[in-house]
């Protein structure tokens, strides 16, 4: 299900592309996970829980005066999520060939100078883009997690491991290029997936992106420098399935 987020420090064009998603959902039927508008870049970065192409992004170029601001954040969401949808709505269309620069791969620049209706259609076809889209372009052989306050979605490949968070209730996904802290049990997880083998308590791992594994201090290596624990009554199960 979609999560749409919007960045856009003015309060009439928040409005107005609000009313216009708002428009779209009335029309189509189609049901959304959340929508958060956001007048703050580090108010938006500090919302993302969630990776995945259900995520979808409008972002005003300009924030507060500095014209390239948000291609800045847009690069900073790319690099935690590669398959997130952005698109941004602008009065600054010469940006376009800058997208390029930055790597965020836009889906998608909507002028805000158009009239009511092409504003309404251009918004509108975005949308029914991504709802048709949703789940699709991740590569058949990802991870996916939902639970009804999280919903996670990354190539399987990219994950290192899974780690109880010091905040109650929540995990931590480690993975080749970053972290994301999401609610759920590390042994909610290991069944989710049966690629993934518990090798603690407190840790999910990956065994396809596992280096080395450490008997005598009962440690297991990542290729990115990452390492958790394996339980002594866990050794002889993960050898195993390294084996495989």
């Amino acid at each position: 299900m979609l999560s749409i987020y919007v960045l856009e420090d003015d309060f009439l064009q928040q409005t107005r592309l609000e009313n216009a998603i708002a428009e779209f959902i009335k029309e189509s039927g189609k049901n959304y996970r959340r929508l958060e508008i956001f007048g703050k870049p580090q108010q938006l970065l500090d919302a993302i829980s969630e990776k995945g192409n259900h995520n979808l992004f409008f972002l005003d170029i300009e924030i507060k005066g500095e014209e390239q601001k948000g291609m800045e954040i847009a690069r900073e969401i790319r690099l935690r999520d590669a398959h997130a949808n952005i698109v941004f709505v602008t009065t600054h269309s010469e940006f376009m060939p800058v997208t390029y620069r930055y790597r965020v791969s836009a889906l998608d620049f909507i002028d805000k100078g158009l009239s009511g209706e092409a504003f309404q259609e251009t918004v509108s076809s975005v949308l029914s883009y991504a709802f048709d889209n949703v789940n699709q372009t991740v590569a058949s052989d990802s991870f996916n997690f939902k639970t009804d306050q999280a919903h996670v979605q990354v190539p399987f490949s990219d994950i290192l491991y899974f780690e109880t968070s010091p905040t109650v209730h929540k995990v931590i996904l480690h993975t080749k290029d970053g972290q994301l802290e999401f609610y759920g049990k590390v042994s909610e997880i290991a069944k989710a997936d049966e690629r993934l083998y518990q090798s603690h308590r407190a840790f999910v791992v990956n065994p396809q992106n596992i280096t080395r594994l450490d008997k005598k201090t009962n440690t297991v290596y990542f290729s990115e420098d990452e390492t958790c624990f394996v339980s002594r009554m866990k050794v002889k199960g993960l050898i195993e399935r390294l084996s495989d």
